[in-house]
């Protein structure tokens, strides 16, 4: 389990990609079961948030495991599946802690003046790095240009929050 933690804390650094993750059903469903176990206790750690994160973070698992299906097999790359989504994942997994203590922080101290800009500076980077990971991820997947890629990724996190929006409304 130490190695697989330190090659998703590589990926998620940018220093390896998906081609150096098994091609394993069993291992994708371990590491969406890890991302979904420390994002539930990260969020179930911090004080009660106002929104229902249970059915947003499911509905950003369904999604995501969605999303990477369909576009790796429109594209025909649908070998390239269960590499691509387990290292999603397993980056996501790594850096849970980190992108939730961030939105955590920015809907609790976010509207006041001297926490605002810090905040927002501090959400801004996380979610560069997000993209980042994840276009990394793609560029290795599809073998396109990190531009085409970083569109790609800006595409799924705004259709994977305008969906997690649509289906629960307090999510807004």
């Amino acid at each position: 389990m130490t190695a697989l933690a330190r090659l998703y804390a590589d990926i998620a650094l940018l220093r390896r990609g998906p081609q150096d993750v098994p091609a394993s059903m069993l291992l994708l469903a371990i590491t969406v079961a890890a991302y979904f176990a420390i994002s539930l206790i990260v969020n179930w750690s911090l004080p009660a948030p106002s929104d229902p994160w249970l059915a947003i973070l499911a509905i950003d698992i369904a999604f995501t495991l969605g999303w990477y299906t369909t576009l790796l097999s429109v594209l025909r790359r649908r070998e390239r599946v269960l590499q691509t989504t387990t290292a999603v994942f397993g980056y996501r997994t790594v850096l849970a802690p980190v992108t939730i203590g961030a939105e955590w922080l920015v809907r609790r101290f976010g509207s006041e003046q001297t926490w605002q800009l810090p905040l927002l500076v501090g959400y801004i980077a996380v979610v560069v790095w997000m993209i980042a990971a994840s276009s990394h991820i793609l560029k290795a997947a599809l073998e396109w240009s990190m531009l085409q890629c970083v569109a790609l990724v800006l595409l799924e996190f705004m259709a994977g929050g305008l969906l997690a929006v649509a289906l629960v409304p307090l999510a807004r």
